[in-house]
C-alpha cells in the first residue's frame, strides 16, 4: 500500500499543473514544458580564463508565473548575481541557450522514459538574458519568489536582481522524427 501511495503523490504534482499536450501541438508543448520546470540548464560561452569561448552548462532556477495550469507568462526569469560564473560570462556576451526537461518531474519517471528519450519532452530556447526593468521587478519576483521562496533569505550582500530569457529561437524535442521549430510569435499566443 505505501508504494501506491508514494507513486499517487508523486504524480498529483504534474496532473495538478494540466494534461500534457500532443505532440502535434508543438508550441504548448513548448510552454508546458517551461511551466512544469523549476530549473534548466543554461549555457553560455565562456568568458573565463583557459575556458574562453568554449560552452559552459550551467543549472538555475527559472520560472515563468506561480504553479498551476494557465498561470505562466511564458517568459522565463531568473535570479542572478554578478558573482556567479555565467553571470560573468553573460556580461561579455549575453546569448545564451536554456533548455528545460519533464525529466524532472515525475512524468518521465512514471512512464519509465529515459531523459533522452524524445518522449521525455525537452525543449531548448536561444535568446540572451537581459536584466528585468523596473515595471517589470514586481511580476519577475512573483514569479520567482513563488516558486523558489528561499531566495528571498539569499544573502543581501551578493546584490541579487532579476532577468529574464529573451527567446530568439525554439527547439521541441517531444516525439519521434526530429525537432520541432517553434517560432518566439506561435509560443507566445498560446496558453501552456
Amino acid at each position: 500500500m505505501v508504494p501506491l501511495v508514494l507513486l499517487c503523490a508523486a504524480v498529483l504534482p504534474l496532473a495538478a499543473r494540466g494534461a500534457i499536450p500532443p505532440p502535434e501541438e508543438a508550441a504548448r508543448m513548448a510552454r508546458f514544458v517551461l511551466h512544469n520546470c523549476d530549473w534548466g540548464a543554461l549555457a553560455t560561452l565562456s568568458a573565463q580564463e583557459g575556458l574562453r569561448g568554449r560552452p559552459f552548462a550551467n543549472i538555475f532556477s527559472l520560472s515563468d508565473g506561480a504553479p498551476g495550469p494557465g498561470s505562466g507568462s511564458g517568459v522565463p526569469y531568473l535570479y542572478l548575481t554578478d558573482m556567479e560564473i555565467s553571470v560573468q560570462d553573460l556580461e561579455i556576451n549575453s546569448n545564451a541557450s536554456l533548455t528545460v526537461s519533464l525529466a524532472q518531474t515525475p512524468y518521465c519517471k512514471k512512464h519509465r522514459y529515459d531523459p533522452q528519450n524524445p518522449l521525455c519532452a525537452h525543449i531548448i530556447f536561444c535568446g540572451n538574458i537581459v536584466k528585468v526593468n523596473d515595471s517589470e521587478v514586481a511580476l519577475a519576483k512573483k514569479a520567482l519568489f513563488t516558486r523558489h521562496p528561499e531566495m528571498e533569505s539569499w544573502p543581501k550582500d551578493h546584490n541579487w536582481f532579476f532577468a529574464k530569457f529573451n527567446i530568439t529561437n525554439i527547439w521541441v524535442l517531444d516525439y519521434f522524427g526530429g525537432l520541432k521549430i517553434v517560432t518566439p510569435e506561435e509560443y507566445y499566443s498560446v496558453k501552456p
